[in-house]
């Protein structure tokens, strides 16, 4: 596996789009482009390997993409998606660190998530960046006994929910190969809030042991049980991650309370939800005006919101390498789109009009 450089990846991001190609892009295309990265990885890797051997270019141009930079930075940036990758995991995660993604969503749960190879992934692709744990962010979940396979739960179903919760955490930093997490989401709001808030609880106990950085929920539309957990939560969420579609009015009200008070919206089901909006004449033309193809003009959308990071579940490297490009164009500073294609954007999406632009 090679090493993607930036600027190989800028070129084969312009050349893909200039053609005005599906996102799919052509057999061809692609392995010319592959080629491209190739070569021109190759010969940036002879002058390094040609260094002083200390490793400082390397770490020079790791740090460039460094999660703990990022967010002190306050820049936007995408998060790669590891669900329903399965055997592949490991691979993906892999091919993901290497193209620039240094945010990585899993969660610990067997039935949709092979949370080990995302540990092997990162650790693989770091080590051979020369990366620094603080340059990624690892982000898991507890999932409660009722979004488990029962055949393969990660804790005893039959402990305290409290025990459950800790013996969860624990799984997951063997998994990852860590000894601490960024972000421990709660992957749904239990069945009564009684148990929601006993959860909380166990992972405000883990922040304040050192071992999990910050807490979020996932899965929560409830605009009011939202806000009774913010309420009642010592430690505050820091992100909401959902489904950004349709059936939920996109989450507009809850996005408004989550603005006001600083806190991340984590969008997933991102380009699987909105695939009507995206085939549409208005979002084609608006994406080619500006060498994007509307599935990187959703994001570039998304991270212009400034409060709303992606999640990025791609496993085509042809597509990493185009997510990245747009991402780290954004974190130097460019906006793609003026006010007022926000506004034309958020109603070819269909977004209500309350929409907190």
């Amino acid at each position: 596996m090679v090493r993607i450089h930036r600027s190989a990846r800028s070129a084969l991001f312009s050349t893909s789009l200039s053609s005005n190609l599906k996102r799919s892009g052509s057999l061809i295309l692609m392995t010319l482009g592959l080629l491209i990265v190739y070569l021109t990885f190759q010969s940036s890797n002879s002058s390094i390997h040609s260094s002083s051997g200390t490793g400082g270019t390397r770490r020079g141009m790791a740090s460039a993409h460094s999660a703990n930079k990022i967010i002190n930075t306050n820049r936007p940036y995408l998060v790669y998606g590891t669900a329903w990758k399965k055997e592949r995991t490991a691979e993906l995660v892999y091919q993901a660190v290497k193209t620039g993604f240094r945010f990585i969503d899993t969660a610990c749960q067997p039935k949709h998530y092979h949370e080990p190879g995302v540990g092997q992934g990162w650790k693989s692709a770091a080590n051979e960046l020369n990366l620094d744990r603080s340059d990624l962010f690892l982000q898991t979940k507890f999932t409660s006994v009722d979004g488990q396979d029962p055949n393969n739960i990660p804790y005893n179903q039959h402990a305290t929910l409290e025990d459950q919760v800790k013996t969860s955490l624990q799984v997951s930093l063997r998994n990852l190969q860590t000894d601490y997490l960024d972000s421990l989401v709660l992957h749904s709001p239990m069945q009564t809030l009684e148990d929601t808030m006993l959860v909380w609880r166990t992972m405000e106990s883990f922040v304040d042991q050192g071992t999990v950085r910050n807490i979020g929920i996932s899965n929560c539309y409830d605009a009011n049980l939202f806000k009774t957990l913010y309420e009642m939560a010592r430690i505050k969420p820091w992100v909401l991650q959902n489904r950004f579609y349709a059936d939920s009015n996109f989450d507009v009200d809850l996005r408004v309370f989550l603005k006001a008070k600083g806190i991340k919206y984590q969008s997933f089901w991102t380009l699987s939800a909105n695939r009507h909006a995206l085939a549409t004449r208005q979002a084609k033309e608006m994406a080619a005006a500006k060498m994007l193809s509307p599935q990187t003009l959703l994001y570039a959308f998304l991270m212009q919101l400034g409060y709303v990071t992606p999640l990025d579940g791609t496993t085509s490297l042809e597509h990493m390498m185009e997510d990245v490009a747009v991402m780290e164009r954004m974190e130097g500073g460019e906006k793609f789109l003026s006010e007022q294609e926000m506004r034309d954007f958020g109603q070819i999406l269909g977004l209500p009009d309350n929409e907190p632009f």
